[in-house]
Protein backbone atom coordinates (compact mmCIF):
# COMPACT_ATOMS: atom_id res chain seq x y z
CA UNK A 1 0.00 0.00 0.00
CA UNK A 2 1.49 3.35 -0.99
CA UNK A 3 1.48 6.13 1.57
CA UNK A 4 0.92 9.85 1.21
CA UNK A 5 3.66 12.27 2.16
CA UNK A 6 3.71 13.14 5.84
CA UNK A 7 1.00 15.64 6.70
CA UNK A 8 2.24 19.20 7.16
CA UNK A 9 -0.31 21.68 8.58
CA UNK A 10 -1.00 24.86 6.64
CA UNK A 11 0.05 28.17 8.18
CA UNK A 12 -3.54 28.74 9.28
CA UNK A 13 -3.81 25.28 10.84
CA UNK A 14 -0.46 25.61 12.57
CA UNK A 15 -1.42 28.97 14.06
CA UNK A 16 -4.51 27.29 15.53
CA UNK A 17 -2.56 24.26 16.78
CA UNK A 18 -0.03 26.51 18.54
CA UNK A 19 -2.82 27.73 20.84
CA UNK A 20 -3.96 24.28 21.99
CA UNK A 21 -3.30 23.03 25.52
CA UNK A 22 -3.21 19.28 26.21
CA UNK A 23 -3.38 18.54 29.94
CA UNK A 24 -3.12 15.03 31.32
CA UNK A 25 -6.29 13.52 32.79
CA UNK A 26 -6.49 11.25 35.83
CA UNK A 27 -9.20 8.77 34.89
CA UNK A 28 -7.99 6.33 37.55
CA UNK A 29 -8.74 3.36 35.34
CA UNK A 30 -8.83 -0.25 36.38
CA UNK A 31 -7.64 -2.31 33.44
CA UNK A 32 -8.42 -5.99 33.19
CA UNK A 33 -9.75 -8.75 35.43
CA UNK A 34 -6.34 -9.51 36.89
CA UNK A 35 -6.29 -6.64 39.43
CA UNK A 36 -9.53 -8.04 40.87
CA UNK A 37 -8.22 -11.61 40.84
CA UNK A 38 -4.95 -10.57 42.50
CA UNK A 39 -6.68 -8.29 45.04
CA UNK A 40 -4.81 -5.24 43.74
CA UNK A 41 -7.78 -2.89 43.45
CA UNK A 42 -8.67 -0.16 45.98
CA UNK A 43 -10.50 -1.42 49.08
CA UNK A 44 -13.89 -0.09 48.01
CA UNK A 45 -13.65 -1.94 44.66
CA UNK A 46 -13.03 -5.37 46.13
CA UNK A 47 -16.69 -6.29 46.24
CA UNK A 48 -17.39 -5.28 42.63
CA UNK A 49 -17.03 -8.95 41.61
CA UNK A 50 -18.13 -11.67 44.02
CA UNK A 51 -15.69 -14.52 44.78
CA UNK A 52 -17.85 -16.84 42.70
CA UNK A 53 -17.82 -14.46 39.73
CA UNK A 54 -14.06 -14.15 39.89
CA UNK A 55 -13.53 -17.90 40.03
CA UNK A 56 -15.82 -18.42 37.04
CA UNK A 57 -13.88 -15.82 35.05
CA UNK A 58 -10.54 -17.28 36.14
CA UNK A 59 -11.61 -20.73 34.91
CA UNK A 60 -12.14 -19.33 31.40
CA UNK A 61 -8.77 -17.59 31.13
CA UNK A 62 -6.66 -18.97 28.29
CA UNK A 63 -9.57 -20.94 26.80
CA UNK A 64 -11.59 -20.11 23.71
CA UNK A 65 -14.21 -18.67 26.06
CA UNK A 66 -11.81 -16.20 27.71
CA UNK A 67 -13.99 -13.09 28.10
CA UNK A 68 -11.03 -10.72 27.86
CA UNK A 69 -9.91 -12.22 24.57
CA UNK A 70 -13.33 -11.17 23.28
CA UNK A 71 -13.34 -7.74 24.96
CA UNK A 72 -10.76 -6.36 27.43
CA UNK A 73 -12.13 -5.19 30.79
CA UNK A 74 -11.69 -1.49 31.52
CA UNK A 75 -13.44 0.96 33.84
CA UNK A 76 -12.97 4.55 35.04
CA UNK A 77 -13.25 5.54 38.68
CA UNK A 78 -16.18 7.86 37.86
CA UNK A 79 -18.12 5.05 36.23
CA UNK A 80 -17.36 2.62 39.06
CA UNK A 81 -18.80 5.06 41.58
CA UNK A 82 -22.02 5.44 39.57
CA UNK A 83 -22.22 1.68 39.00
CA UNK A 84 -22.18 1.09 42.75
CA UNK A 85 -25.75 2.40 42.80
CA UNK A 86 -26.91 0.90 39.49
CA UNK A 87 -27.16 -2.75 38.41
CA UNK A 88 -27.65 -1.49 34.85
CA UNK A 89 -24.25 0.23 34.79
CA UNK A 90 -22.57 -2.73 36.46
CA UNK A 91 -23.92 -4.94 33.69
CA UNK A 92 -22.44 -2.54 31.15
CA UNK A 93 -18.80 -2.81 32.36
CA UNK A 94 -18.64 -6.07 34.36
CA UNK A 95 -17.36 -9.13 32.53
CA UNK A 96 -19.67 -12.14 32.75
CA UNK A 97 -18.90 -15.77 31.81
CA UNK A 98 -22.23 -15.93 29.96
CA UNK A 99 -20.80 -13.54 27.36
CA UNK A 100 -18.90 -16.36 25.70
CA UNK A 101 -21.39 -19.22 25.97
CA UNK A 102 -21.98 -18.60 22.27
CA UNK A 103 -19.29 -17.04 20.10
CA UNK A 104 -21.40 -16.93 16.96
CA UNK A 105 -21.33 -13.68 15.04
CA UNK A 106 -19.49 -11.77 12.36
CA UNK A 107 -15.81 -10.82 12.60
CA UNK A 108 -16.54 -7.75 10.49
CA UNK A 109 -20.17 -6.71 11.15
CA UNK A 110 -21.76 -5.11 8.13
CA UNK A 111 -18.73 -6.07 6.00
CA UNK A 112 -17.36 -2.66 6.88
CA UNK A 113 -13.96 -3.43 5.43
CA UNK A 114 -15.57 -3.76 1.98
CA UNK A 115 -15.87 0.02 2.14
CA UNK A 116 -12.40 0.95 3.37
CA UNK A 117 -10.59 2.66 0.47
CA UNK A 118 -7.70 3.66 2.75
CA UNK A 119 -6.73 2.17 6.09
CA UNK A 120 -8.81 3.45 8.99
CA UNK A 121 -11.46 5.11 6.77
CA UNK A 122 -14.91 3.69 6.03
CA UNK A 123 -16.72 5.36 3.14
CA UNK A 124 -19.90 3.32 2.94
CA UNK A 125 -22.50 6.03 3.34
CA UNK A 126 -22.59 9.69 2.39
CA UNK A 127 -20.17 10.45 5.22
CA UNK A 128 -16.76 9.02 6.04
CA UNK A 129 -16.00 7.30 9.35
CA UNK A 130 -12.49 7.31 10.78
CA UNK A 131 -10.96 4.92 13.28
CA UNK A 132 -8.71 7.40 15.09
CA UNK A 133 -8.08 5.29 18.20
CA UNK A 134 -8.66 1.70 19.27
CA UNK A 135 -9.66 2.22 22.89
CA UNK A 136 -12.03 4.13 25.18
CA UNK A 137 -11.93 5.34 28.78
CA UNK A 138 -13.90 2.22 29.69
CA UNK A 139 -15.16 -0.70 27.65
CA UNK A 140 -18.83 -1.57 27.16
CA UNK A 141 -19.17 -5.34 27.26
CA UNK A 142 -21.59 -5.21 24.30
CA UNK A 143 -19.31 -2.99 22.17
CA UNK A 144 -19.95 -3.21 18.43
CA UNK A 145 -16.29 -2.50 17.75
CA UNK A 146 -15.06 -5.45 19.79
CA UNK A 147 -12.88 -6.58 16.89
CA UNK A 148 -11.07 -3.20 16.86
CA UNK A 149 -10.82 -2.80 20.65
CA UNK A 150 -9.54 -6.36 21.00
CA UNK A 151 -7.15 -5.91 18.05
CA UNK A 152 -8.42 -9.02 16.28
CA UNK A 153 -7.31 -10.10 12.85
CA UNK A 154 -10.06 -9.72 10.25
CA UNK A 155 -10.30 -11.35 6.85
CA UNK A 156 -10.51 -8.64 4.22
CA UNK A 157 -12.44 -8.83 0.99
CA UNK A 158 -9.26 -9.63 -0.96
CA UNK A 159 -8.61 -12.63 1.30
CA UNK A 160 -5.81 -11.08 3.34
CA UNK A 161 -6.00 -11.27 7.13
CA UNK A 162 -4.95 -8.33 9.31
CA UNK A 163 -5.98 -6.20 12.25
CA UNK A 164 -7.98 -3.09 11.46
CA UNK A 165 -5.59 -0.18 11.19
CA UNK A 166 -6.06 3.35 12.43
CA UNK A 167 -6.51 6.34 10.16
CA UNK A 168 -3.57 8.60 9.33
CA UNK A 169 -4.14 12.26 8.60
CA UNK A 170 -2.00 12.28 5.46
CA UNK A 171 -3.81 9.28 3.92
CA UNK A 172 -7.30 10.50 4.77
CA UNK A 173 -6.77 14.07 3.56
CA UNK A 174 -5.21 12.79 0.31
CA UNK A 175 -8.22 10.54 -0.25
CA UNK A 176 -10.76 13.29 0.47
CA UNK A 177 -8.98 15.76 -1.77
CA UNK A 178 -8.75 13.33 -4.68
CA UNK A 179 -12.26 11.91 -4.26
CA UNK A 180 -13.76 15.40 -4.31
CA UNK A 181 -11.60 16.42 -7.27
CA UNK A 182 -13.00 13.49 -9.25
CA UNK A 183 -16.55 14.42 -8.20
CA UNK A 184 -16.10 18.04 -9.28
CA UNK A 185 -14.60 16.98 -12.61
CA UNK A 186 -17.56 14.67 -13.23
CA UNK A 187 -20.31 17.25 -12.79
CA UNK A 188 -21.01 16.67 -9.11
CA UNK A 189 -21.21 12.86 -8.88
CA UNK A 190 -18.44 10.32 -8.56
CA UNK A 191 -18.33 8.13 -11.71
CA UNK A 192 -18.01 4.89 -9.72
CA UNK A 193 -19.81 5.38 -6.40
CA UNK A 194 -22.48 7.76 -7.77
CA UNK A 195 -22.00 9.96 -4.72
CA UNK A 196 -21.66 13.69 -4.25
CA UNK A 197 -18.64 15.26 -2.58
CA UNK A 198 -17.42 13.79 0.70
CA UNK A 199 -18.43 16.65 2.97
CA UNK A 200 -18.92 15.08 6.41
CA UNK A 201 -16.58 12.99 8.58
CA UNK A 202 -17.22 11.09 11.82
CA UNK A 203 -14.25 10.70 14.17
CA UNK A 204 -14.74 7.37 15.85
CA UNK A 205 -12.83 4.36 17.11
CA UNK A 206 -12.59 3.61 20.04
CA UNK A 207 -13.40 6.99 21.51
CA UNK A 208 -11.73 10.08 20.01
CA UNK A 209 -12.05 11.86 23.36
CA UNK A 210 -9.28 9.69 24.82
CA UNK A 211 -6.93 11.51 22.46
CA UNK A 212 -5.17 14.64 23.74
CA UNK A 213 -6.59 18.00 22.67
CA UNK A 214 -3.62 18.54 20.36
CA UNK A 215 -4.34 15.37 18.37
CA UNK A 216 -8.06 16.14 18.18
CA UNK A 217 -7.19 19.64 16.98
CA UNK A 218 -4.90 18.18 14.30
CA UNK A 219 -7.76 16.06 12.97
CA UNK A 220 -10.27 18.92 13.09
CA UNK A 221 -8.01 21.40 11.33
CA UNK A 222 -6.73 18.90 8.75
CA UNK A 223 -10.28 17.97 7.75
CA UNK A 224 -11.29 21.63 7.64
CA UNK A 225 -8.34 22.36 5.35
CA UNK A 226 -9.62 19.86 2.77
CA UNK A 227 -13.04 21.54 2.85
CA UNK A 228 -14.96 19.04 4.98
CA UNK A 229 -18.17 20.91 5.84
CA UNK A 230 -19.19 19.08 9.01
CA UNK A 231 -17.35 16.95 11.56
CA UNK A 232 -18.85 14.57 14.10
CA UNK A 233 -17.12 13.31 17.23
CA UNK A 234 -18.55 10.01 18.46
CA UNK A 235 -17.98 9.63 22.19
CA UNK A 236 -19.13 7.94 25.40
CA UNK A 237 -16.78 10.08 27.45
CA UNK A 238 -19.61 12.19 28.85
CA UNK A 239 -20.70 9.03 30.70
CA UNK A 240 -17.32 7.45 31.39
CA UNK A 241 -15.28 10.57 32.28
CA UNK A 242 -17.23 13.82 31.90
CA UNK A 243 -14.38 15.89 33.36
CA UNK A 244 -12.69 15.46 29.97
CA UNK A 245 -14.99 18.26 28.73
CA UNK A 246 -12.95 20.87 30.59
CA UNK A 247 -12.00 24.46 29.83
CA UNK A 248 -8.97 23.48 27.74
CA UNK A 249 -11.12 21.31 25.46
CA UNK A 250 -13.87 23.91 25.17
CA UNK A 251 -11.29 26.64 24.51
CA UNK A 252 -9.80 24.51 21.75
CA UNK A 253 -13.24 24.21 20.15
CA UNK A 254 -13.82 27.97 20.39
CA UNK A 255 -10.52 28.66 18.68
CA UNK A 256 -11.25 26.06 16.04
CA UNK A 257 -14.57 27.76 15.32
CA UNK A 258 -12.90 31.16 15.15
CA UNK A 259 -10.39 29.76 12.65
CA UNK A 260 -12.87 27.71 10.61
CA UNK A 261 -16.27 29.37 11.20
CA UNK A 262 -17.99 27.54 8.32
CA UNK A 263 -17.26 24.03 9.62
CA UNK A 264 -20.09 22.49 11.65
CA UNK A 265 -19.46 20.23 14.63
CA UNK A 266 -21.75 17.54 16.01
CA UNK A 267 -21.06 15.71 19.26
CA UNK A 268 -22.57 12.22 19.04
CA UNK A 269 -22.82 11.16 22.68
CA UNK A 270 -23.59 7.66 23.89
CA UNK A 271 -25.73 7.50 27.01
CA UNK A 272 -27.25 4.04 27.41
CA UNK A 273 -29.19 4.51 30.64
CA UNK A 274 -30.37 7.54 32.66
CA UNK A 275 -28.29 6.31 35.63
CA UNK A 276 -25.25 7.52 33.67
CA UNK A 277 -26.22 11.16 34.15
CA UNK A 278 -29.10 11.48 36.63
CA UNK A 279 -28.89 11.52 40.45
CA UNK A 280 -30.63 8.90 42.56
CA UNK A 281 -31.65 9.43 46.20
CA UNK A 282 -30.85 6.90 48.99
CA UNK A 283 -34.15 5.12 48.31
CA UNK A 284 -33.33 4.58 44.62
CA UNK A 285 -35.61 7.25 43.13
CA UNK A 286 -34.40 10.00 40.83
CA UNK A 287 -33.89 13.38 42.50
CA UNK A 288 -36.21 16.09 41.19
CA UNK A 289 -35.55 19.78 40.64
CA UNK A 290 -38.07 22.28 41.97
CA UNK A 291 -40.10 22.13 38.75
CA UNK A 292 -40.26 18.33 38.72
CA UNK A 293 -37.55 17.77 36.12
CA UNK A 294 -34.81 15.31 37.01
CA UNK A 295 -31.44 16.44 38.38
CA UNK A 296 -28.24 15.67 36.51
CA UNK A 297 -25.10 14.69 38.38
CA UNK A 298 -22.66 17.57 38.67
CA UNK A 299 -19.97 16.20 36.35
CA UNK A 300 -22.29 15.30 33.47
CA UNK A 301 -24.18 18.59 33.92
CA UNK A 302 -20.96 20.61 33.65
CA UNK A 303 -19.91 18.69 30.56
CA UNK A 304 -23.24 19.02 28.76
CA UNK A 305 -23.68 22.69 29.64
CA UNK A 306 -20.12 23.47 28.62
CA UNK A 307 -20.66 22.03 25.15
CA UNK A 308 -24.15 23.46 24.69
CA UNK A 309 -23.02 26.92 25.83
CA UNK A 310 -20.74 27.09 22.80
CA UNK A 311 -23.88 27.69 20.80
CA UNK A 312 -22.73 26.22 17.48
CA UNK A 313 -22.20 22.56 18.49
CA UNK A 314 -25.15 20.18 18.23
CA UNK A 315 -25.38 17.23 20.61
CA UNK A 316 -27.16 14.00 19.69
CA UNK A 317 -27.48 10.77 21.64
CA UNK A 318 -27.69 7.28 20.23
CA UNK A 319 -27.78 3.94 21.99
CA UNK A 320 -28.41 0.26 21.36
CA UNK A 321 -31.12 -1.48 23.36
CA UNK A 322 -29.24 -4.13 25.32
CA UNK A 323 -30.45 -7.00 27.49
CA UNK A 324 -30.26 -6.18 31.18
CA UNK A 325 -29.10 -2.60 30.63
CA UNK A 326 -31.85 -0.54 29.03
CA UNK A 327 -34.48 -2.95 27.69
CA UNK A 328 -37.03 -1.10 29.80
CA UNK A 329 -39.60 1.39 28.46
CA UNK A 330 -39.53 3.48 31.64
CA UNK A 331 -35.74 3.93 31.51
CA UNK A 332 -35.82 4.90 27.83
CA UNK A 333 -38.69 7.32 28.43
CA UNK A 334 -36.80 9.04 31.25
CA UNK A 335 -33.63 9.22 29.19
CA UNK A 336 -35.29 10.71 26.09
CA UNK A 337 -37.14 13.33 28.13
CA UNK A 338 -34.12 14.31 30.24
CA UNK A 339 -31.79 14.61 27.25
CA UNK A 340 -34.16 16.74 25.19
CA UNK A 341 -34.75 19.09 28.13
CA UNK A 342 -31.06 20.11 28.13
CA UNK A 343 -30.90 20.47 24.35
CA UNK A 344 -29.54 17.07 23.30
CA UNK A 345 -31.38 15.32 20.49
CA UNK A 346 -32.44 11.66 20.53
CA UNK A 347 -30.94 10.35 17.30
CA UNK A 348 -31.07 6.54 16.99
CA UNK A 349 -31.82 3.57 19.15
CA UNK A 350 -30.31 0.40 17.74
CA UNK A 351 -31.09 -3.28 17.73
CA UNK A 352 -27.99 -5.27 18.59
CA UNK A 353 -25.63 -6.07 15.73
CA UNK A 354 -24.35 -9.53 14.80
CA UNK A 355 -21.00 -9.11 16.52
CA UNK A 356 -19.16 -12.10 17.97
CA UNK A 357 -21.12 -13.21 21.09
CA UNK A 358 -24.13 -11.06 20.22
CA UNK A 359 -26.53 -13.65 21.64
CA UNK A 360 -25.49 -12.63 25.17
CA UNK A 361 -26.52 -9.01 24.65
CA UNK A 362 -29.17 -8.65 21.96
CA UNK A 363 -32.86 -8.53 22.79
CA UNK A 364 -35.26 -9.81 20.11
CA UNK A 365 -35.88 -7.31 17.34
CA UNK A 366 -39.62 -7.19 17.99
CA UNK A 367 -39.03 -6.72 21.72
CA UNK A 368 -36.72 -3.78 20.98
CA UNK A 369 -39.40 -2.18 18.78
CA UNK A 370 -42.09 -2.70 21.42
CA UNK A 371 -39.79 -1.32 24.13
CA UNK A 372 -39.02 1.85 22.21
CA UNK A 373 -42.63 2.31 21.07
CA UNK A 374 -43.88 1.93 24.64
CA UNK A 375 -41.21 4.32 25.93
CA UNK A 376 -42.37 7.08 23.60
CA UNK A 377 -45.94 7.05 24.88
CA UNK A 378 -46.37 10.20 26.93
CA UNK A 379 -43.43 12.00 25.33
CA UNK A 380 -43.91 15.09 23.21
CA UNK A 381 -43.27 15.11 19.49
CA UNK A 382 -39.85 16.74 19.82
CA UNK A 383 -38.83 14.18 22.43
CA UNK A 384 -39.60 11.26 20.13
CA UNK A 385 -37.34 11.93 17.16
CA UNK A 386 -35.36 8.70 17.67
CA UNK A 387 -36.01 5.78 15.34
CA UNK A 388 -35.12 2.14 15.84
CA UNK A 389 -32.38 1.03 13.47
CA UNK A 390 -30.73 -2.32 12.82
CA UNK A 391 -27.64 -2.34 10.65
CA UNK A 392 -28.03 -4.80 7.81
CA UNK A 393 -25.10 -5.43 5.49
CA UNK A 394 -26.85 -3.17 2.94
CA UNK A 395 -27.07 -0.31 5.40
CA UNK A 396 -28.96 1.16 8.34
CA UNK A 397 -32.48 -0.27 8.29
CA UNK A 398 -35.39 1.03 10.33
CA UNK A 399 -37.65 -1.36 12.19
CA UNK A 400 -40.62 0.67 11.03
CA UNK A 401 -43.54 -1.31 12.40
CA UNK A 402 -44.58 -4.53 14.10
CA UNK A 403 -48.22 -5.50 13.65
CA UNK A 404 -50.35 -7.83 15.75
CA UNK A 405 -52.94 -8.91 13.20
CA UNK A 406 -52.80 -10.56 9.78
CA UNK A 407 -52.64 -8.85 6.41
CA UNK A 408 -55.97 -9.82 4.85
CA UNK A 409 -55.51 -12.39 2.11
CA UNK A 410 -51.75 -12.74 2.62
CA UNK A 411 -50.70 -16.22 3.75
CA UNK A 412 -48.13 -16.42 6.55
CA UNK A 413 -49.18 -13.19 8.24
CA UNK A 414 -51.63 -14.70 10.70
CA UNK A 415 -49.63 -13.52 13.73
CA UNK A 416 -48.60 -10.16 12.30
CA UNK A 417 -45.62 -8.82 10.38
CA UNK A 418 -42.46 -6.79 10.82
CA UNK A 419 -41.78 -3.99 8.34
CA UNK A 420 -38.17 -2.97 7.68
CA UNK A 421 -37.24 0.15 5.71
CA UNK A 422 -33.75 1.04 4.49
CA UNK A 423 -32.67 4.40 5.91
CA UNK A 424 -29.08 4.60 4.71
CA UNK A 425 -27.64 2.69 1.82
CA UNK A 426 -24.13 2.29 0.47
CA UNK A 427 -22.66 4.09 -2.54
CA UNK A 428 -25.38 6.02 -4.43
CA UNK A 429 -28.05 4.69 -2.01
CA UNK A 430 -30.20 3.00 -4.70
CA UNK A 431 -32.30 1.13 -2.16
CA UNK A 432 -32.99 3.91 0.33
CA UNK A 433 -36.68 3.92 1.28
CA UNK A 434 -37.34 0.40 0.04
CA UNK A 435 -39.10 -1.98 2.43
CA UNK A 436 -39.08 -5.60 3.42
CA UNK A 437 -42.01 -7.36 5.12
CA UNK A 438 -41.56 -10.57 7.09
CA UNK A 439 -43.86 -12.68 9.24
CA UNK A 440 -43.21 -12.20 12.92
CA UNK A 441 -40.77 -14.27 14.94
CA UNK A 442 -40.69 -13.01 18.54
CA UNK A 443 -37.39 -14.87 19.15
CA UNK A 444 -35.43 -13.36 16.24
CA UNK A 445 -32.40 -11.33 17.33
CA UNK A 446 -30.96 -10.90 13.83
CA UNK A 447 -32.19 -11.02 10.24
CA UNK A 448 -31.47 -14.73 9.95
CA UNK A 449 -34.40 -15.32 12.32
CA UNK A 450 -36.71 -14.27 9.47
CA UNK A 451 -35.10 -16.07 6.55
CA UNK A 452 -37.99 -18.54 6.22
CA UNK A 453 -40.67 -15.86 6.75
CA UNK A 454 -40.06 -13.35 3.94
CA UNK A 455 -43.31 -12.05 2.42
CA UNK A 456 -42.15 -9.06 0.37
CA UNK A 457 -38.58 -7.86 -0.10
CA UNK A 458 -38.12 -5.00 -2.54
CA UNK A 459 -35.18 -3.90 -0.36
CA UNK A 460 -33.29 -7.12 -1.07
CA UNK A 461 -32.40 -7.70 2.58
CA UNK A 462 -32.63 -11.46 2.07
CA UNK A 463 -30.99 -11.47 -1.34
CA UNK A 464 -27.77 -9.73 -0.38
CA UNK A 465 -24.53 -9.96 -2.33
CA UNK A 466 -21.30 -8.30 -1.20
CA UNK A 467 -20.21 -5.24 -3.12
CA UNK A 468 -17.52 -6.01 -5.75
CA UNK A 469 -14.05 -5.20 -4.48
CA UNK A 470 -13.41 -2.84 -7.38
CA UNK A 471 -16.33 -0.56 -6.63
CA UNK A 472 -14.73 1.11 -3.62
CA UNK A 473 -11.16 0.94 -4.87
CA UNK A 474 -11.60 3.33 -7.80
CA UNK A 475 -11.36 6.61 -5.91
CA UNK A 476 -8.42 5.34 -3.92
CA UNK A 477 -6.59 4.45 -7.11
CA UNK A 478 -6.79 8.09 -8.10
CA UNK A 479 -5.62 9.13 -4.66
CA UNK A 480 -2.70 6.73 -4.89
CA UNK A 481 -1.63 8.23 -8.20
CA UNK A 482 -1.62 11.62 -6.49
CA UNK A 483 0.38 10.38 -3.48
CA UNK A 484 -2.51 8.90 -1.46
CA UNK A 485 -3.16 5.35 -0.34
CA UNK A 486 -4.49 2.57 -2.51
CA UNK A 487 -7.31 0.34 -1.31
CA UNK A 488 -6.33 -2.08 1.40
Amino acid sequence: MSTAEKYVPSARAQAFLDTVESPKYERRNVNGIKPFLDDRVPDDMRGFYSPGELEALRALMGTERDVEARMPVKMTRHYFEMAQQSPHLRRLVKANPDETKSLSGSEDPGYQMDYSPVEGLLHKYEIGLLYVTSTCSAHCRFCYREELISRKEIERQDGTVAKKGLAKIEDVTAYVREYNRIVDANGGLHPESGRERLREILLSGGDPMVLPNKKLAEWLSALAEVDIESIRIGTKEMAFFPDRFDDTFLTMLRKFHATYPDVGLRLMVHFNHPDEFLVRDPHGGYVENSNGSLRWNDAAKRAMEGVKDLGWVSVENQSPIIKGINDDPAALRIMQRALKRVGAENHYFFCGRDIVAHEAFNVPIETAWQTLNESQKGLSGVETHARLSITHYKGKTEVAAVTNGPLPGVPGTEHGVVIFKILRNALSAPDRGKVCIVARNPEAIWFDGYEDRVIYDEAGLFDYARVPAASMASAAVGASADGGSSAS
